[in-house]
């Protein structure tokens, strides 16, 4: 084994333990240099050039400071998408993949979905979709000027199609003539009581954007409720709303959407068997 490896694995050694300091060691070397997991193995990075030890020394650093690997290196893999991230915009979870594989599972039997993202972040949701549904018009929408621009850039890397807006989804009025008539809306909005901050990683709470994180303890469903009003405006009949969730606030959520007129709704839970999503189709009232 390399001295190189080794050494980086150990100063890691003081934050994680040993499997995941060796697996963030990977990552960083590879990111520094290119060199793959076999390469380091082989112990070829101790030929590795002053400026690239320099590099990785710099990211190293930053990650024993508690900033989270993903903004180190920049990127995440999400949805078969290496999706650029940065303190902006919250971290993709695993979770919200799921969130764009049900979306996808339930959409796919359309020629052409329409499909809106409500607080996008760094596209990624959007983005899962669209790779996944290439005929799909896709929509997102945040408030923040610098989480829009690096979904923007993420789109045009990527070479997805994504239609982007600035809406802040709290106003009484959203409007904007490309925003309605969808077939779905999916939301992964701040979900996180304050109260819960207590429970939580440094490395979220010191790095990660709070707005797209927290809500007040004595309004959890604050999101929910302006975007569950807008989706009965803005959704076809028979049209998806797909929620990811806190796990505390399942049934209420649930609640919500069937008092204004979803039916179908599911509570479902992630790979980690906790309540993640809610999801449900809208019932227009047709008068007789």
């Amino acid at each position: 084994m390399s001295q190189l490896y080794s050494h980086i694995r150990k100063q890691l050694t003081t934050l994680f333990d040993e499997h995941e300091a060796s697996a963030i060691a990977f990552i960083l070397l590879e990111d520094a240099s290119g060199l793959s997991r076999t390469d380091v193995l082989m112990g070829r990075d101790d030929l590795l050039g002053e400026e690239e030890k320099v590099k990785l020394n710099n990211m190293v650093q930053r990650v024993l400071k508690h900033e989270p690997i993903q903004y180190v290196t920049g990127k995440t893999l999400f949805a078969e998408l290496n999706i650029h991230v940065a303190p902006g915009v919250l971290i993709p979870r695993p979770e919200t993949e799921e969130l764009v594989d049900l979306a996808c599972s339930r959409l796919k039997a359309l020629s052409t979905p329409k499909v809106l993202d409500i607080g996008t972040g760094s596209g990624c949701i959007a983005l899962g979709i669209k790779n996944h549904i290439p005929n799909a018009e896709v929509h997102a929408c945040d408030i923040s000027d610098k989480a829009l621009q690096i979904a923007k850039d993420n789109a045009k890397r990527l070479n997805l199609d994504v239609q982007f807006h600035q809406i802040d989804i709290l106003a009484p009025d959203i409007a904007n003539n490309k925003l309605n008539n969808f077939d779905a809306i999916i939301s992964n909005p701040p979900y996180i009581c304050n109260e819960e901050k207590k429970e939580m990683d440094k490395n979220v709470l010191e790095n990660e954007p709070h707005t797209a994180l927290f809500v007040p303890d004595n309004d959890p469903l604050l999101f929910y409720k302006a975007i569950t009003e807008k989706a009965i405006v803005l959704l076809k009949e028979k049209g998806i709303l797909a929620f990811e969730i806190n796990r505390r606030f399942g049934c209420e959520i649930k609640e919500l959407m069937e008092q204004h007129g979803f039916t179908n709704t599911e509570i479902i839970k992630d790979q980690f068997c906790n309540n993640r999503i809610v999801i449900g189709n809208y019932e227009k009232k047709h008068n007789c």
